[in-house]
Formats: structure tokens, C-alpha cells, sequence
């Protein structure tokens, strides 16, 4: 347990991506520290940034000792990552383990042999050291496949449901709502009695919400989903949104129905709008495009960036601990992987492989075991 293989990726200068693995060293843990056997980290949307940058994955190679994979970044792309080139950086934000070896003070001795889920951006290796800060402990028939979406999915969700809260709205709307994520999503607020307009993009997936129990879902490419949205937004009073797209119309079309919704009753000369705040947060890019806003919502609005760590930043250490406990608690039911696959370090370099995760499609996750194989 000296050493440990780690993915790290590198684009240079010159306009080249690598994704290598390479054996470093496992630090000694510190009092306050726990070295984890990884078995589990999943390779979520948010990690394809850090990983492949603005790549062309299309023209991506493996090497012949089948540990590096390789590919071109486009000249014109690299001054949008300027802060990041020619730096070997690690990757894989969460993944999940088993204990095997602690500090020395009591809190991380008592973790010996637990699973456990990690936060550390460089989750994609087979031994990390990690603060028991970043960890969330699960419960002893939670294996480490079951817990290796602890923290981007589950404390997305929640962190939505508590962000309407704090902000006074009543409902939400959410966009790529039959991902993973938005399966979470769904089950919380059916939990809790939270009203959730469900946009998707495929029949599919409104029949997967449906069976679900969902109650409003739209699909975003019918010819009727303008209506469609308004009537959903009609129902449920949704003056909030989180947009997975980023890129298009979208937002645009959610703050047009909900300001359509909120004005429908005004009389006399309505100069600004409905006075109820519409607020759009984009938490993620499926969509690179520009955001493009035809403004016919009046002036009450906002559009804005929603980040899991700065939302957790803003809560006291009492209520992230009470939001641990309770993905633990529901990792098997309201956070469980509806399905995935598990790969090895070569698979998961492997280009046509690569392109399957890359594409972010509904459905299965892909989960890295660094320690398989």
C-alpha cells in the first residue's frame, strides 16, 4: 500500500490532451486522515471537464502499454483553459471504499474498515489519503458500489429542494430531469410533497418519470411543450428552476412560462411584470452554446450559477452533517443507482468506451473500481 496507480490528465500548450496512469506514492496519514481502497468512482457529467477539457475525443488514442490515452485540442480552444495547461492534475471528484489504514487520533482510528464515500477530486486511484472531513460514513451493509454516488447527486438534489427553502419559492422546475440526478429529485419531493415540473427531451424518458410517479413532466422537443410548460407551471406555482443545459433557449422559455403564469390575472397597464421573483439557476453545460435571453418577463428575474460546494458553504456544519447522515440513510432507496457498469483503468481509457460515458446520456452510470482487474 506505498503506492498506488492514479489517472491524471495533462493538455499542453501545444494543444495536446493526456489522460495518463501512473504509480505514485500513498502519504502517511495524518491524526486527522484515513487512507481508503477505492472500489467505486463514478464518472459523472461534472467530471468530464476536468478530464478531457475541449478535446476532440473523436480523434483519441490509446498508447500501446495501454495506459495513456490521447487527443487533440483545437488551437482556438486553448485560451479558454489557459489557467490549467501544461499542469498534471488529478481527477474523479467522489468514489467510495473501505478503511484500511488511519491517523491517529480516535475520530479516524474508529473508522478502520468502514465504507466509506470520499469528496477529493482525485478519487480515480486505487489507495487516497482524505481529512475524515471528506468522507461520509456509511452504514455496514452499504458496499462501496451502493455509496459511490454519495455527493454530487445526492447533495445536489437535496441542496435544491433546501435552496427553494431558503429562497422563499414553493416549486421547482428541473431540466435533464431523468437523469440520475433528476430520478433523486423526483423521489425527494415526492417524499416531501414538493410540487416539481419535470422538462426531458425523449418519450422515453417521460415514461420513466411517469412510472416514477411523477406528476408534471414536458418534453422539451413536442410541438406543444411551450403550452405544455405553462400549464405545468400553472399547476404547481414554480417560480424556481435548475437548468443541467446551460446553453440555448431554455431558460428563456422557463422564465417567459412562469412569467405568462404570474401575470395572467394583471389589469390595467402592466409596465414590469408580475411581481413574484423568477429565478433560473444553471448548474450544469450539457449545452456549451450561448444562454440566449428573449426577454418577455418582465424585470423581476434573475439568472445566476448554482455550485454544490459554495451552496454547502453557506450551511452550518450541524445541517451538511444532518444532509450526510441522511444520504447514508437513503443510499439504497431514495440515492440508489438505478444501474451501472463497472470498469477497469484500461477501460475506462479505452476510446470507444470513452465516447459511450462522454455522451451523457440517460440511463446507466459508468463506475470506475481502480482496485479491479
Amino acid at each position: 500500500m506505498n503506492k498506488t496507480k492514479q489517472l491524471f490528465t495533462h493538455i499542453s500548450s501545444q494543444g495536446e490532451l493526456n489522460i495518463t496512469l501512473k504509480e505514485v506514492d500513498v502519504p502517511k496519514p495524518k491524526p486527522h486522515e484515513i487512507v481508503v481502497q477505492m472500489h467505486a468512482a463514478p464518472i459523472n457529467p461534472s467530471d468530464m471537464w476536468p478530464m478531457f477539457g475541449p478535446a476532440d475525443l473523436s480523434k483519441a488514442t490509446l498508447s500501446d502499454d495501454k495506459t495513456t490515452l490521447t487527443a487533440p485540442v483545437h488551437p482556438g480552444m486553448l485560451p479558454r483553459i489557459k489557467s490549467r495547461l501544461d499542469q498534471t492534475l488529478p481527477i474523479g471528484n467522489e468514489g467510495a471504499g473501505v478503511v484500511v489504514a488511519a491517523g491517529d487520533s480516535e475520530k479516524a482510528q474508529a473508522l478502520l474498515g468502514k465504507t466509506v464515500a470520499v469528496l477529493t477530486g482525485a478519487c480515480y486511484t486505487q489507495y487516497c489519503c482524505v481529512p475524515i472531513q471528506a468522507c461520509i460514513v456509511h452504514h455496514d451493509d452499504t458496499t462501496p458500489l451502493a455509496a459511490a454516488s454519495s455527493f454530487v447527486n445526492p447533495l445536489t438534489a437535496l441542496g435544491m429542494v433546501e435552496t427553494m427553502r431558503m429562497e422563499g419559492h414553493k416549486a421547482l422546475v428541473h431540466t435533464a430531469a431523468a437523469s440520475s440526478l433528476g430520478i433523486m429529485l423526483n423521489k425527494i419531493c415526492l417524499k416531501e410533497g414538493v410540487q416539481l415540473v419535470n422538462i426531458v427531451r425523449k418519450q422515453e424518458q417521460v415514461d420513466l418519470l411517469t412510472k416514477l410517479g411523477a406528476k408534471y413532466i414536458v418534453n422539451s422537443t413536442s410541438e406543444t411543450f411551450k403550452k405544455d410548460l405553462y400549464k405545468a407551471i400553472d399547476a404547481t406555482g414554480a417560480t424556481l428552476a435548475f437548468d443541467a443545459i446551460g446553453g440555448g433557449e431554455l431558460a428563456s422559455d422557463i422564465l417567459s412560462a412562469m412569467e405568462a403564469v404570474g401575470s395572467k390575472d394583471a389589469t390595467g397597464f402592466n409596465t414590469y411584470g408580475s411581481l413574484d421573483n423568477k429565478q433560473v439557476y444553471i448548474y450544469g453545460g450539457l449545452d456549451f452554446s450561448p444562454t440566449t435571453l428573449n426577454r418577455a418577463f418582465g424585470m423581476t428575474w434573475s439568472v445566476g450559477g448554482w455550485l454544490l460546494m459554495r451552496f454547502l458553504g453557506k450551511l452550518d456544519a450541524s445541517k451538511v452533517a444532518e444532509l450526510h447522515q441522511r444520504v447514508a440513510d437513503e443510499i439504497n432507496t431514495t440515492f440508489a443507482i438505478e444501474s451501472s457498469v463497472e470498469l477497469t483503468f484500461e477501460e475506462a481509457l479505452t476510446p470507444q468506451t470513452v465516447v459511450k460515458y462522454f455522451a451523457k446520456s440517460t440511463g446507466g452510470k459508468y463506475i470506475l473500481n481502480p482496485n479491479m482487474g
